[in-house]
This record gives structure tokens, C-alpha cells and sequence, in this order.
């Protein structure tokens, strides 16, 4: 990772803050065939002392990744987007792209089967606790357990790590500004995306509904023979004659 030191994030708090809102993670190993990567969501080990994330593997990728024989980079990204030069003053014509990116390295510890267990509930729950009717290992324990064995659950004590928010530090405080109002235009909360995207629809109907009337009150109502697919605001006006009998 590019060390420029105004972007670099050398705080453990900030870098666990990271892992909380952003879990999905990238594991990247160097094996003996190769390099490896692979994705698994990851759950911040609260009660250890220095930086540790806990997560587990589907079978047989410990077997690909070596887990356990050598030191892993654990890939962290966080909220990232591109920055137009539109959005700066006349003459700066660089694009760029920002982000928030922790690179974590340590050698993974493996889990015995009774605690791979209680991780992989632990890390239900904390994707459950929220949503109507979570659901929980627990409630068949016998099944999830049997699930379970075709996982291998891991913990990594961070030794070291490479941190970067790169969020256009180098620009006037305008600037930031203004790139902060554009990303937060394109980066909707789901539900507002959505709801925007339902008003937009709505707006669209209304204005077809005007250009009907208007139509209408022109006496250029258009006449759409049956079963034809035509619409009513398809081109200019137009007279369809109904087929001949």
C-alpha cells in the first residue's frame, strides 16, 4: 500500500472501527502452488487485547490457503467511490478515487470444532439481532452444528497493519465540500434510493398524464386500433383505423 502520510491511519481504533462497518473481507495468501484469495465475512474480537479478527473457511479452502502454516494479508476496504474533476475549480483536471482501505497481516490461529461453533453463532447473531424474525443457530442446534464441521473457523491476531483514508485531504476545504455533497447524492441509503427512484416514477406519470390532456383538449386524441401496441404518446399524432370486417 502507497504510504502518502497525510492519508495514512495509524490509529487500532479507527482501523477496528473500519472492521466493524465494513466485514466482508478479502484473504489473500502466498502457499507453496501460489497465491490464494478468497472472501468470508470477518467479526472483531472485542475481548482481545490488541487488534484480532475471528472468521472461519468453507472446506477445502484451508486446505488451498495453508491456514495456519504461514503469515495471510487480510483485506479490509471501506467506503470507496471516483472523483470527477468536474467537481473541481477550472484548470484541475485530475480525476481520482477515494477510499478507506486496512491491510491486515498475522499468521491464523485454527479453531477447535466447539469454537468454531459458538463464532460462526456469534456471527448469526450479530447479522441477525436487527432484522424482523431474526433467526439463531441455536433454534436447531443439532443441524447447525452438523453444518458447522464443513467450515474452518479461524482467529487472526493482527502483528501488523497498513491503513489509508485518502479522502481528498490534499484539496481546499470547498472542494472537499463540494466532492462530499456529489458522493452523497450517488450513495443513497437503500430505502432513499429507492424512495427517489418511486418519486421519480411518479413525477414521470404526472407528466405524461399533462401531455394527455393536452392532447386531448387539442382535439388530436389519437385512435389505437384493437390489440395494436401502440401507446398513446408513441411519436406524433397519429390515426390508426380499426380493421375492416
Amino acid at each position: 500500500m502507497r504510504h502518502t502520510p497525510r492519508y495514512l491511519m495509524t490509529d487500532p481504533q479507527e482501523v477496528a472501527r473500519l472492521i466493524r462497518n465494513h466485514p466482508w473481507a478479502t484473504f489473500v495468501s502466498a502457499t507453496s502452488t501460489g497465491l490464494v484469495a478468497s472472501h468470508y465475512p470477518v467479526l472483531l474480537d472485542e475481548a482481545a487485547a490488541t487488534l484480532t479478527v475471528l472468521s472461519h473457511f468453507g472446506r477445502p479452502d484451508d486446505e488451498l490457503h495453508e491456514l495456519g502454516q504461514h503469515q495471510m494479508l487480510v483485506i479490509i476496504q471501506g467506503p470507496h467511490d471516483y472523483v470527477s474533476p468536474s467537481w473541481y475549480p477550472p484548470g484541475d483536471l485530475v480525476p481520482t478515487w477515494n477510499h478507506v482501505t486496512a491491510h491486515l497481516y498475522g499468521t491464523p490461529e485454527i479453531l477447535s470444532e466447539g469454537e468454531n461453533y459458538a463464532v460462526l453463532s456469534r456471527l448469526t447473531d450479530h447479522f441477525e439481532q436487527h432484522r424482523p424474525g431474526g433467526r439463531s443457530l441455536h433454534e436447531d442446534e443439532s443441524a447447525t452444528r452438523r453444518a458447522a464441521r464443513g467450515t474452518t473457523g479461524l482467529r487472526l491476531r493482527v502483528n501488523r497493519f497498513e491503513a489509508r483514508a485518502k479522502l481528498s485531504q490534499n484539496k481546499p476545504a470547498e472542494v472537499r465540500t463540494t466532492i462530499t455533497t456529489q458522493l452523497a447524492k450517488d450513495n443513497l441509503p437503500s430505502p432513499t434510493r429507492c424512495a427517489a427512484t418511486r418519486t421519480r416514477a411518479a413525477e414521470a406519470r404526472q407528466r405524461r398524464a399533462w401531455r394527455h390532456e393536452r392532447v386531448l383538449a387539442s382535439g388530436r386524441m389519437r385512435v389505437v386500433a384493437p390489440g395494436s401496441a401502440l401507446p398513446w404518446n408513441a411519436g406524433p399524432s397519429v390515426r390508426v383505423r380499426p380493421p375492416r370486417r
